[in-house]
């Protein structure tokens, strides 16, 4: 089953609808946003620039699928390094009502197939802050390793957090 796409200008009424109907949920793994982000226009803005990087080759901007192909979150190969680095970091989130079926695991595992397979990836990376069991569970499902400790490494929910930081690597 297909679990993730490109992302479209099309999506953008569906995305704000589920980040405005999750914001709560997501609030403690995610950036402070402005109000403008939980918009029709803010999430037409989000798409626009994501897909001007996905032009550019430095990013990788998905939707998140569910078992009847409806939107239910995103994931995205981040800051896509070129040259002898050949990097990229995972991104993603998962509306809560779409939790607890393997979706995000899936997910995660169609992103590093792209990332190696179709990119010519050699390293993909991810980091969460220490209470964010699940994404670390699915990082782990997923052939993730922790690798390191990064102290106020993101300001999460208002405030510099600390992350654990996860990589896997292609098999040559």
């Amino acid at each position: 089953m297909i679990t993730t796409r490109l992302l479209e200008p099309g999506d953008a009424a569906v995305l704000a609808e589920l980040v405005t109907r999750n914001r709560d949920f997501l609030a403690p793994w995610e950036p402070v946003r402005p109000d403008t982000y939980f918009s029709y226009d803010g999430q037409a803005e989000v798409i626009s620039e994501a897909l001007g990087r996905y032009e550019d080759g430095t990013q990788i901007p998905r939707v998140i699928l569910d078992e009847s192909s409806a939107v239910v979150g995103r994931i995205n190969l981040n800051n896509i390094v070129r040259g002898p680095f050949q990097s990229a970091s995972v991104g993603y989130w998962l509306a809560e009502q779409a939790g607890g079926r393997g979706l995000a695991t899936a997910a995660v595992a169609e992103v590093i197939s792209v990332g190696f397979d179709e990119e010519g990836l050699h390293r993909l990376e991810a980091g969460t802050v220490p209470e964010n069991i699940r994404s670390q569970a699915v990082l782990q499902r997923n052939g993730f390793v922790q690798f390191g400790y990064a102290p106020r490494y993101l300001s999460i929910a208002g405030r510099w957090q600390d992350h654990l930081l996860f990589q896997k690597l292609h098999a040559d």
